[in-house]
């Protein structure tokens, strides 16, 4: 016998009628909708939150001023390895000779020439007196380089050298102790035998020693210590040059221009520090090597 719809089944039950599921189907179906939209609610706040973080890694980072700062004293610190010996110690120095000293208005133009570079010392090796190792060591001298050079008439010598030393403070320090001036980059005569003289056989300076020193220049640059040593070319020994006004003034103004022009690129301030764009190491956070990396510096020490 055929089994109409809604009549018993074989087994005795009641056949499930075609319309009975619908509304339950329908409604089903009716809250898939909603949460695919929750879902795709959630999937564009995190893009959205993405988002926010690829811009913030996009902008320019800063540096704050103490991280500026080390950067800044890194560059400097290492252009005694960085740079080259012939620049930091040019071949010709111009300077100018006062005209008071020749009765005159005007000043007398005048060139530096270099003789010789020296290898690079140790500072106790060099130092001119026993009484500036304490000082060097304090101020933590790594190194010490020299250079000599002539006047344009070969009647004065004068050996300039490069105390490395750690820091801005220990060369303020060193420079105050040698000239009782307050500022270690205004320059003056020291008064110990601060750097001791570089000869050159066959030259001007051939007979350039301690004894042959008449006074020392003493300027500051930063981390380093600027000394210029000025003796006669002749050989004398160490007279009182103070007393002759025209000879004092020379030497002076020799021994002053050559340590400046040494002197000036070596503290000279260094770019300001940028902070590398996303992808490379961030600039706060990470301690200093990753600053120095980001930056490009590299410790001296």
């Amino acid at each position: 016998m055929a089994i109409q719809p809604g009549s018993a089944n074989p087994q005795g039950g009641q056949a499930p009628s075609g319309t009975s599921e619908l509304p339950a189907v329908r409604g089903r179906r009716k809250r898939r909708p909603g949460l695919a939209a929750l879902f795709a609610l959630i999937g564009l706040g995190g893009l959205a939150f993405a988002g926010l973080g690829v811009i913030g890694q996009l902008r320019p980072r800063v540096f704050t001023p103490g991280q500026r700062a080390k950067i800044e004293a890194w560059e400097v610190a290492k252009r005694w390895r960085t740079t080259e010996k012939t620049q930091i110690f040019p071949a010709l120095i111009r300077y100018q000779l006062p005209g008071g000293a020749l009765g005159s208005t005007g000043s007398l133009s005048l060139t530096a020439r270099r003789l010789a570079i020296a290898r690079q010392a140790t500072c106790a090796s060099v130092a001119g007196a026993k009484s500036m190792l304490p000082l060097f060591r304090r101020a933590g001298c790594q190194a010490l380089l020299r250079a000599t050079y002539t006047d344009e008439t070969s009647s004065f010598v004068v050996t300039v050298g490069v105390a490395v030393l750690g820091s801005d403070a220990g060369t303020t320090a060193v420079a105050r102790t040698l000239t009782n001036r307050p500022a270690a980059g205004s320059g003056a005569v020291a008064r110990l035998v601060v750097l001791r003289p570089l000869p050159v056989p066959d030259s001007p300076a051939a007979g350039f020693g301690v004894r042959q020193r008449q006074l020392s220049w003493v300027a500051g640059s930063r981390s380093y210590l600027v000394v210029a040593t000025v003796g006669f070319a002749d050989g004398r020994p160490h007279v009182q040059v103070i007393t002759d006004s025209y000879t004092y003034l020379e030497m002076t103004s020799l021994a002053r221009a050559v340590a400046d022009v040494v002197a000036a690129p070596l503290g000279a301030a260094p770019p300001v520090p940028r902070c590398p764009q996303a992808g490379t190491p961030p600039c706060l956070g990470r301690g200093p090597r990753a600053h120095a990396v980001a930056s490009g510096a590299r410790s001296a020490g």
